[in-house]
């Protein structure tokens, strides 16, 4: 590990440490006073209060007008704050709670982001590490909640994103496959090394993996002395992949794993979705109080006389004569 991660663990070692006490809500803020401190912190980035304060909002206010909007709010401040277990079990029960509401689309795609970094901590967020080395589980958690948002949700304005992050888990999924392929073959399991590399060409086509998954099949089958399948699994792999660094002079290679440098190939082939991956979330497009300013601006219009809201576009008040004239006699 470098200085520079050396640094960084341990500065953010000390603003844990610093931070871990939580702040104290004064008991006499009302409920819309609540709602602004939350807004305050989560425009601040301060994320812990902003937790702590849509937490008291919702206990005292269970009820009230900004309680549906404190609990989605609630699931983005605890994904943002490094609590992704506490973020799905919020998001989990506001999609129980509300399966109705007009944003619950959001619950879902905040839901798929938490399962996703759920089982990296605050350091590992920050270190280079290679996720297609990682335990699966968390990914493939991610990918069947997006996968629920676009089926139930094809139109929503996450959709496209959580189609965006399922490419960059498919292909993270797939290259996890390869690496247990080659454990496998590194521990003399040959048939299972062969059957893990076609498991990746039958269920994860137009992957990059797929090459890799040919190559599993090619080692595999020839140490089995099953010729005739490594032969067709080798044509195949010479046919659709005659760039593979198993081949040499279009003969098969030991087929060596690729080190996490040369691991290019993720990022192109998720359309550049890895940064997207990184960057965070969006919060709510508009806020409740910024929802309620509207609809009182638009009750407020509707409650204006005929004649006067006429005049709200701009054009200067016709008469009846006027109009049927064309103003030809004004």
């Amino acid at each position: 590990m470098s200085m520079k991660h050396l640094l960084l663990v341990g500065v953010l070692a000390l603003l844990a440490a610093c931070s871990s006490n939580a702040p104290v809500i004064d008991e006499s803020l009302s409920e819309s006073e609540l709602y602004r401190k939350a807004q305050t912190d989560l425009d601040a980035e301060n994320f812990g209060s902003a937790v702590e304060t849509l937490r008291a909002l919702e206990a005292r206010y269970p009820f009230g007008r900004y309680a549906e909007q404190a609990q989605l709010e609630l699931i983005y401040a605890y994904y943002q704050n490094y609590e992704p277990e506490a973020a799905t079990a919020s998001a989990d029960s506001f999609i129980r709670l509300h399966p109705t509401h007009p944003n619950v689309d959001y619950a879902y795609y905040i839901r798929g982001l938490a399962s996703f970094t759920r089982d990296q901590g605050i350091l590992e967020r920050f270190l280079p590490l290679d996720m297609t080395r990682r335990d699966p589980g968390a990914a493939r958690d991610s990918f069947n909640d997006f996968a629920q948002l676009i089926n139930r949700y094809p139109n929503s304005q996450y959709a496209p994103d959580a189609r965006a992050r399922m490419i960059y888990l498919r292909n993270l999924l797939a290259a996890y496959d390869v690496h247990v392929g080659h454990y496998y073959l590194k521990r003399g399991a040959y048939l299972a090394a062969a059957n893990r590399g076609r498991y990746v060409v039958e269920n994860y086509q137009q992957t990059p993996s797929v090459g890799d998954g040919l190559a599993l099949m090619v080692a595999g089958y020839s140490r089995l002395a099953m010729h005739d399948l490594a032969d067709s699994a080798l044509e195949t792999l010479k046919l659709n992949y005659p760039e593979h660094p198993a081949l040499v002079d279009g003969k098969f290679k030991h087929h060596v794993e690729p080190a996490v440098a040369d691991m290019d190939w993720l990022e192109a082939a998720s359309v550049g979705v890895i940064d997207a991956v990184t960057a965070p979330p969006p919060r709510m497009a508009q806020t409740q109080m910024e929802r309620e300013m509207e609809r009182q601006y638009q009750d407020a219009v509707a409650a204006l006389p005929r004649e006067i809201r006429a005049n709200t576009t701009g054009e200067p008040h016709r008469s009846f004569w006027s109009r049927i004239t064309f103003g030809l006699l004004d």
